[in-house]
């Protein structure tokens, strides 16, 4: 085996709930439910990843079209449904963006809130505002950042981590193949880092991705040996991205080849895996 012993899958947020506050569709429930079980028997957690960007039919999170109450009731569907699966992790968001981080904050809060009255134990993963960047985690949106905004999210249950994402390329938007310096990605952790330690909170890095390009390559093995080095405050990683249908030509896709081979990034993801989770 590779040594992973998670997957992040990401679920529509429309299609898992067409009606705002309604049921939640049985068909993709089911799906959801079948990759559970088969994550299960490969021994690996589940992250139900919302891949929504704040959004629900292109309306933000606490806009008069999308409550916050809207998230929340989503979340309290799916905390019913889950419950009893600790196998199964609640990625609150993915990436959140043109949204204030004092307002997601509110949100993640009830989201947080609700799955605990709900009965629900499982770990929940908080992403921050701003594309959930760990790089721009002090950057301010009309004097609001994630480190402030989100310092003082409570879980009664202490099972939360904060969910950042960052890439290697000049910008962290990970639209590009080159890396800055085999030692830029990490310093791109440092002060979400230092963030966790003064507010003892845990963080998780829930998307990153390298291309083969020698510079990337060691930048992605230093990044990870960073967390691995403080493992303490780092409750583990998702790498971007897996699956059949990713095109071939596509520079972050792990999948390996069609006759097999894996992808040079895969040798260095799985020896990290190994190291951490062994």
């Amino acid at each position: 085996g590779k040594g992973m012993n998670i997957v992040r899958l990401p679920v529509l947020w429309e299609r898992l709930q067409p009606t705002p506050q309604g049921q939640l569709d049985i068909a993709q429930l089911a799906l959801i439910k079948a990759a559970a079980l088969q994550a299960r028997a490969h021994h690996m957690r589940l992250i139900l990843d919302i891949h929504n960007y704040a959004s629900y039919y292109e309306r933000k999170i606490g806009s008069t079209a999308v409550p916050i109450k809207t998230f929340s009731d989503l979340w309290q569907r799916l905390a019913w449904e889950f419950k009893d699966d600790d196998n199964v992790v609640f990625g609150l968001m993915n990436e959140p963006h043109d949204i204030s981080p004092g307002l997601w904050a509110a949100a993640a809060q009830s989201a947080v809130d609700t799955i605990r009255a709900a009965g629900a134990r499982n770990l929940i993963m908080v992403p921050g505002a701003l594309w959930s960047g760990a790089h721009s985690w002090y950057s301010t949106v009309n004097g609001e950042s994630n480190a402030t905004a989100l310092a003082s999210l409570y879980d009664p249950l202490q099972r939360t981590a904060i969910e950042v994402h960052q890439y290697l390329d000049p910008d962290s938007s990970g639209t590009s193949v080159a890396c800055v310096s085999p030692s830029a990605a990490t310093k791109r952790l440092v002060g979400f880092t230092n963030w966790l330690l003064k507010t003892k909170h845990i963080g998780f890095l829930g998307e990153f991705a390298a291309s083969h390009h020698p510079v990337c390559q060691q930048a992605l093995n230093d990044m990870l040996g960073y967390i691995e080095q403080n493992s303490r405050l780092w409750w583990g990683w998702t790498a971007w991205a897996g699956g059949a249908r990713w095109n071939v030509h596509y520079p972050f896709n792990l999948q390996p080849d069609v006759d097999g081979r894996e992808k040079p990034q895969m040798s260095i993801l799985s020896a990290r895996a190994k190291r951490i989770t062994r």
